[in-house]
C-alpha cells in the first residue's frame, strides 16, 4: 500500500477486532490492526480515543504511543491521534455513545494532560464550542498546530462563528452526535453547513449514520474541497455481523448495518473506507475523481499532510 494514494480515515476507534480504547492494547493487537487496515486499502489513519476518565485516556494514548515507535508499520499506518472528547457537550442526544460521568468541562491543564500523553501525535481534537465560550481550547489548539473540531456540540450559530474565527477549522461526524429531534430550520446541521466554506465538514458514508440521499443533499450544497469521509471504525469493522465487545459496551453488528449497543443505539461504524467510496459513487452520485477526493486527498490536506 502506497501510504499517500490510499483511503485516509481521520477516525478510526477500532478495526478487524481490535479495540484502539482497550487498556490492554499490545504490539500484536496494534500490528494486526494495520495488517487488516493496509489489506482494505487504507494508508493512513488518525487513532481516534474517545471520553473516558483523564487517567484511562492518558494511559491508552501513551501505551499507542510506546507501541507505534516499535512497530514500522504501525509507524507508517497511525499517522496521529484524534482525541474526541471529553470536552463534549454533557447533553443526552449530543453526547451520543460517550459515557455521561467523564464529560468534562474546558480545563486548559487537563487538556495539556492529554497532549502530553499523546506524544506530539495529536492532530485533531473534538469539542463543544458552546462548552469552550472564551474559545481557550480552541486557541490553545491552534496555537500547537492542533486542528480544533467541534463535535457532540449544539452550539448556536454566533457561538460556532466565534470559535471560527478563534481558528477551530473542522466538523466531526456531521450529522451525528445530535439529538433525534431538532428544531426544523435552527440546528446544529443547518447551521454548520451554512458555514461551509470555513469548515473542514466531515461524514460518515456507511448509509446508517446518514442516510445516503440525505449525504447527498448536503454534498451538493458544499464545496467538496472543504468535504471529507471518516468511518467512525470501532472494534468490528470490516469483519461482518456479530456480537463483540469495544470499551464498556458489548456491540452488535447486522448485515449492512453500523455498529450498535445491544439496545439498538448507534455507537460507530462498522463500514471499511472502500465501501464508503463505493457508496459515494454507486449510491451518491459522485464521480470516481471526487469520491477520490473525499478520502484520499482532503483527509490528509485536512490535517495538513497534503
Amino acid at each position: 500500500m502506497d501510504n499517500a494514494t490510499g483511503f485516509f480515515d481521520l477516525q478510526v476507534n477500532g478495526y478487524g477486532g481490535v479495540d484502539l480504547n482497550q487498556d490492554d492494547l499490545g504490539p500484536d493487537d496494534l500490528h494486526a490492526l494495520c495488517e487488516h487496515l493496509e489489506a482494505d486499502g487504507v494508508g493512513g489513519i488518525l487513532a481516534t480515543f474517545t471520553t473516558e476518565s483523564l487517567e484511562k485516556m492518558e494511559r491508552r494514548m501513551a501505551n499507542l504511543v510506546a507501541l507505534r515507535r516499535k512497530d514500522p508499520l504501525a509507524g507508517r499506518i497511525v499517522a496521529g491521534i484524534h482525541i474526541e472528547g471529553p470536552f463534549i457537550s454533557p447533553a443526552d442526544g449530543y453526547r451520543g455513545a460517550h459515557p455521561a460521568d467523564a464529560v468534562r468541562r474546558p480545563n486548559t491543564g487537563e487538556m495539556r494532560r492529554l497532549l502530553d500523553a499523546a506524544g506530539g501525535l495529536a492532530r485533531i481534537v473534538t469539542l463543544a464550542p458552546e462548552q469552550d465560550k472564551r474559545q481557550t481550547l480552541v486557541r490553545m489548539l491552534v496555537a500547537e498546530g492542533i486542528v480544533a473540531s467541534a463535535g457532540h456540540c449544539d452550539p448556536t450559530l454566533d457561538e460556532l462563528r466565534a470559535a471560527i474565527d478563534a481558528g477551530l477549522s473542522m466538523f466531526t461526524h456531521l450529522g451525528n452526535g445530535c439529538a433525534g429531534a431538532v428544531h426544523r430550520h435552527d440546528n446544529i446541521i443547518e447551521r454548520a453547513l451554512s458555514l461551509h466554506e470555513r469548515l473542514w465538514l466531515c461524514f460518515i458514508a456507511d448509509g446508517v449514520h446518514v442516510p445516503l440521499f440525505a449525504l447527498g443533499n448536503w454534498l451538493r450544497a458544499i464545496d467538496l474541497n472543504r468535504a471529507l469521509v471518516v468511518t467512525d471504525a470501532v472494534t468490528p469493522a470490516g469483519l461482518g455481523p456479530g456480537v463483540y465487545a469495544h470499551g464498556r459496551h458489548r456491540i452488535q453488528v447486522v448485515e449492512n448495518d453500523a455498529a450498535r449497543l445491544m439496545d439498538g443505539s448507534l455507537v460507530g461504524g462498522a463500514i471499511t473506507m472502500r465501501r464508503a467510496a463505493a457508496n459515494l459513487v454507486r449510491e451518491v452520485g459522485l464521480s470516481d475523481d471526487d469520491a477520490r477526493r473525499l478520502t484520499v486527498t482532503n483527509p490528509r490536506r485536512a490535517i495538513g499532510l497534503g
